[in-house]
């Protein structure tokens, strides 16, 4: 980052994957001196209501969104990419979005999916597995003990804490994208559009490229390279994407550059976060947008009014 931050899109709490709670967020977001902060936990709606409250105390300006994972099976890719989906917070007193909104979340992530990956697990890497590697079985208990909303995350430190699998190359074996394992999370992105329609949202693409960072990412292993993000662009567009997360912890200059001359050719807002999940790998404040291009954001954000 070259430029001064004043607003920081993209983070987690508790409610997902992040080490702090939402108050806990934004009070380190007034200590560094932010005027507003994304709370975007994935496939959950439950930290907003509280990161809202502690926005109001603390005088700091908190942006509702989500980070929804949206599931790929082509013969170029096989995963997960995310859509930062961002409402005002006027909607979360509507219970027809919340309700619709929380519903087709729970599609993608929950308890069917983790027991379907841990079949998986076990089925290839379990003690009596294809490939053994497990001392004994992962089981449910194992994932649900550490959050109701689990996520890769949730699996690592599974593996780590309850198995003692530390080392990264093995963890990666077992839960990569390219593990014979892998299901990858999300919903549809044409269930995605069919909900946008009916309850507008303003979407942006989260971290396009940080699947091609050249040195080490906390997501270059699940995430396809910026190439393949562009092959999909299209079927973003269509769907009602609005805008791109360009400044972003896992992205060079030069994608920067790049990212920016999609933003031009396509009439999309540019965006910028931390994607903070902790104090130390992956702390707030580090990545995000000025002042002059949040106002754009949040001009943008008041016209997604509420549901039809």
């Amino acid at each position: 980052m070259t430029h001064a931050v004043f607003a920081d899109l993209h983070n987690h709490t508790r409610a997902s994957d992040g080490d702090f709670s939402p108050d806990q967020l934004v009070a380190r977001a007034k200590e560094l001196g932010l005027g507003a902060v994304g709370i975007t936990d994935h496939d959950t709606l439950k930290g907003i209501e509280p990161g809202l409250t502690a926005g109001r105390q603390a005088g700091i300006q908190v942006i509702p969104g989500v980070e929804v994972s949206v599931r790929f099976c082509r013969p170029f890719f096989t995963g997960t990419l995310h859509l930062l989906c961002y409402f005002s917070k006027d909607r979360l007193s509507d219970p027809g979005f919340v309700d619709a909104f929380e519903t087709i979340l729970s599609k993608g992530r929950g308890e069917g999916l983790v027991r379907e990956r841990i079949a998986r697990i076990n089925d290839f890497f379990g003690s009596a597995g294809k490939t053994p590697i497990l001392t004994r079985d992962l089981k449910f208990q194992d994932i649900a003990g550490l959050s109701s909303n689990a996520t890769r995350r949730h699996f690592a430190l599974a593996l780590s804490e309850k198995l003692g699998i530390t080392e990264k190359e093995t963890i990666h074996q077992i839960i990569g994208n390219d593990s014979p394992a892998y299901v990858p999370s999300g919903i549809e992105l044409k269930d995605v559009a069919r909900f946008m329609k009916k309850h507008p949202l303003l979407a942006v693409l989260a971290h396009p490229a940080a699947g091609s960072f050249p040195g080490k990412g906390h997501y270059k292993e699940v995430l396809p390279p910026v190439e393949t993000v562009k092959t999909l662009l299209p079927e973003f567009l269509s769907a009602g994407l609005q805008g791109l997360e360009v400044f972003y912890p896992g992205h060079t200059k030069e994608h920067q550059a790049k990212l920016l001359s999609w933003a031009k050719q396509y009439h999309l807002l540019v965006t910028g976060g931390s994607d903070c999940h902790d104090a130390l790998e992956r702390p707030l404040g580090v990545a995000g947008i000025t002042e002059p291009d949040f106002r754009r954001f949040e001009a943008a954000l008041l016209k997604t009014g509420k549901s039809v």
